[in-house]
């Protein structure tokens, strides 16, 4: 399926109003990462983004993507977005796991995160998904309370673990 009928598909489940949920396209990469930095900050970590919008385009739009993403627009202007990607448990099979939810500050309180969660939900449903995973940090209260809104399960008892590029080659 291209893009352009991708999006096709993914309006279908646009209410009507002034914002439109639309798959990403290459196209978005650039505002995409200016997101991705304004959630950086908000999440008090703005040094830790070291990917390249070459590389983050790439990544999705290149010979073998690995992500994809829903865009919100509001007169055409992305104003969020939630990309995920797929991974494999082996006690549950086949799950998205979303990376990022942001809608940017501005347009916060307005229903677009809701717009976003609610189509991920339904690409888990026509995909197939076993379930839908994501984190979030301990202290951000606003996502805490809108994940809760949906009875989403918030675990304790996992830590997260990570080697970086720069670990991996010193080892």
């Amino acid at each position: 399926m291209t893009n352009t009928e991708d999006n096709k598909a993914a309006n279908k489940y646009t209410p009507q109003g002034a914002v439109v949920i639309r798959y990403a396209v290459k196209e978005d990469c650039p505002r995409l990462m200016e997101l991705v930095h304004e959630l950086a900050l908000y999440e008090k970590a703005p040094e830790e983004v070291t990917v390249s919008l070459e590389h983050f385009e790439d990544a999705g739009f290149g010979p073998n993507p690995v992500w994809k993403a829903f865009v919100a627009e509001v007169d055409g202007i992305v104003v969020g977005f939630a990309l995920y990607y797929i991974r494999y448990s082996t006690w549950k099979g086949s799950r998205m796991y979303l990376e990022d939810l942001i809608v940017t500050e501005e347009m916060r309180g307005k229903k677009i995160g809701k717009l976003l969660f609610d189509r991920l939900f339904q690409e888990v449903k026509e995909r197939g998904f076993s379930g839908m995973v994501w984190q979030v940090l301990d202290w951000n209260e606003p996502a805490i309370n809108f994940y809760n809104k949906y009875g989403a399960n918030i675990e304790a008892g996992w830590l997260n673990a990570s080697l970086s590029r720069e670990q991996l080659l010193n080892f």
